[in-house]
């Protein structure tokens, strides 16, 4: 079965019950919106009301939610990266394609902070908010240049994954990832082993992920409980400004780029990408949304060896949203808080920390560490950071949809400009909910694996 005879399967029945009648199928995406009005709404209701026990309630559910999603991820992390790098074997000039990856992703996020640095200079997101330097508060964690540079090799193997640093994992992944192709054919038993593990922390990913409406409910209701509206009203230009930036990189920028460098439809991509995209807007998780990523690139008609290598390694270092608009918008907003006064070399120094420093984003919930990474650079106040805290879940969500969308964009790049698109199955992906291509896409798993292995080409 394919992902569009999925798709035009009927989505909204299940069986019929014994009396005859069909029970209607509620689709994902309803399903996220209404978790999200009813967030709005318990969260209004507990703090118009002062009811104490909604406010846990909605604070252990949201809780939960992210913690089992962050459960998975350093073993997810590590297996992915691991058996990516092992699949580009399977690929002709893998080099390239690599080169060609990483190339699109510093162009697409140079353009991103570019759009990031133009609104927050247009729209001065710190003026006029009657917040004051007192108001900031210094971040548990921070990020330096040192600690980055120094910090991605391990002093042991254990620590990465019980403190969950993202980059260490990503660089054991790719060591042991390097070791197996070295070791050829004697890596093999690995190499399954770690295919599976993989596959199961996937499937075990995707029940923590049709929990993702009451994540919502959780994860909305306690923000608005705790912070209110009135909070919210204050960092209004700035949360506007990071939505807009967001938004025209996701819905401006991106479709400019498949339309001219890649010549194919905007609008297929978004109704095969949104699975992932509306899900990432709702867990404020890169990695999270990783396995969903995968799929729908490889919908979008991205050979699944380089899908299988391009999406972990975008969701572990791709980050428009968070590592590219925010930390700009950010600085600008901290630096008229703290009446600093920026210039030319300062937003020179702000994308060259977008570009080079992404990886410290951990692709989890909130880019503290990105942001006290570009405030340590150009020196601003890393008390500025506890300025932004209290809005950082609303701004979460927006900012990791732009993440995602930019994760599965990139490799559809690459596969249009290598000619190694599917554009077959590219101009028949549909928007169908995460129930129905999950089914479908195991069903082309299982009908890839009985097929012969060829090598995907690439054109020279």
């Amino acid at each position: 079965m394919s992902a569009n005879s999925a798709s035009a399967a009927p989505e909204a029945e299940q069986p019929s019950t014994g009396s005859g009648a069909r029970i209607p199928k509620v689709p994902f995406w309803a399903q996220i919106v209404a978790g999200l009005v009813l967030g709005v709404l318990l969260g209004w209701l507990a703090r118009s009301q002062d009811v104490s026990w909604l406010v846990t309630t909605l604070d252990k559910v949201g809780s939960i939610f992210v913690q089992l999603l962050k459960l998975a991820v350093a073993p997810l992390v590590f297996f992915a990266i691991l058996v990516s790098i092992t699949n580009l074997r399977k690929v002709n000039n893998a080099a390239r394609l690599a080169t060609r990856t990483l190339l699109w992703f510093m162009i697409t996020s140079l353009i991103a902070v570019a759009i990031g640095l133009v609104i927050g200079l247009v729209t001065n997101p710190g003026s006029g908010t009657g917040l004051t330097p007192k108001d900031g508060e210094l971040p548990e964690r921070t990020g330096s240049w040192i600690d980055f540079l120094t910090g991605i090799i391990p002093t042991d193997v254990i620590t990465p994954f019980t403190e969950l640093n993202v980059l260490q994992i990503v660089f054991m992944a790719a060591v042991a990832g390097i070791a197996a192709l070295k070791l050829g054919d004697k890596a093999q038993p690995i190499l399954t082993l770690s295919q599976s593990i993989l596959e199961l922390l996937q499937k075990a990913l995707w029940w923590v992920i049709r929990l993702a409406p009451l994540g919502t409910v959780g994860l909305i209701g306690y923000a608005i409980a705790t912070y209110g509206w009135d909070l919210i009203g204050k960092y209004a230009v700035f949360t506007a400004d990071v939505y807009i930036g967001c938004l025209l990189v996701m819905f401006g920028v991106y479709p400019l780029l498949l339309a001219t460098v890649g010549k194919v439809s905007p609008l297929q991509f978004f109704k095969g990408a949104w699975p992932a995209i509306q899900l990432a807007f709702v867990s404020r998780s890169s990695v999270g949304t990783m396995p969903v990523t995968q799929r729908v690139t490889e919908r979008l008609g991205v050979p699944k060896e380089y899908a299988s290598f391009a999406v972990p390694f975008g969701a572990t270092t791709k980050m428009d949203g968070c590592a590219a608009i925010y930390p700009a918008l950010a600085a600008i907003f901290v630096a008229q808080i703290f009446d600093v006064q920026l210039g030319i070399g300062d937003y020179v120094l702000i994308a060259f920390v977008s570009v080079i420093g992404s990886a410290a984003t951990a692709g989890l919930t909130g880019a503290t560490v990105m942001l006290t990474l570009t405030l340590s650079t150009l020196g601003l106040p890393l008390e500025g950071v506890g300025l932004l805290m209290a809005i950082d879940p609303i701004l979460d969500m927006i900012r990791t949809a732009a993440n995602v969308t930019g994760q599965a964009l990139v490799p559809v790049l690459v596969s249009a400009r290598e000619k190694i698109l599917d554009h077959d199955k590219y101009n028949s992906a549909s928007a169908s909910p995460i129930d129905a291509f999950d089914d479908a896409d195991r069903d082309e798993d299982r009908d890839r694996a009985s097929a012969p292995k060829d090598a995907v080409p690439v054109t020279a």
